[in-house]
């Protein structure tokens, strides 16, 4: 059990991340639709200057998250170091653009104006999912403080090489015909 406690940690937190992400997309490609066919007046798409900006940065937040939790399943069904590379380097993008649609959803808060219930409850996903990929970003990396946490750098349970020595090349003739 010990060996487990970041996977039985990390493994709810992706699920949750994912439906989080699928929420997301939904609802930024349906406001985005509607604001590219110019409904503005339709409600719950109307908003501000920083609306395009947040509607963009959503989507591709969450496209960018779900191919992450993708690779998140993937390192969470081996839970091996190999798996941990792909699965944090795609966890600590999606926590990027992620950030950056935070600070866009904050600057749509901050300006106001009349924003519709679907890009509040937008605002609010893109707000949670960036804290929870971070604590997902975290539980991914608690491997390298102990390894009873995860993978870290060094796990016993899959060697890097054979412990034996190499047998000389040739069979250990000289100078010999073949």
């Amino acid at each position: 059990m010990a060996r487990t406690v970041g996977r039985s940690l990390a493994a709810p937190l992706l699920f949750l991340n994912f439906a989080m992400y699928l929420v997301v997309m939904g609802f930024a490609s349906w406001n985005l639709n509607k604001y590219i066919n110019g409904q503005t007046h339709y409600p719950g798409v109307a908003g501000n200057g920083a609306t395009i900006f947040f509607l963009i940065f959503a989507i591709l937040a969450s496209v960018v998250g779900i191919a992450s939790k993708v690779l998140g399943g993937h390192h969470i069904r081996f839970w091996r170091n190999d798996s941990l590379a792909a699965a944090a380097a795609s966890a600590v993008v999606a926590w990027a653009i992620t950030a950056l649609a935070f600070g866009l959803a904050c600057k749509e808060i901050h300006l106001g104006l009349n924003r519709g219930w679907r890009l509040r409850v937008l605002e609010a996903f893109i707000i949670i999912l960036t804290f929870t990929q971070l604590l997902y970003l975290m539980l991914l990396h608690a491997g390298l403080l102990s390894s009873k946490y995860g993978p870290g750098y060094r796990d016993p349970d899959y060697p890097a090489g054979s412990t034996e020595p190499a047998a000389p090349k040739g069979g250990g003739l000289t100078g010999g015909r073949i």
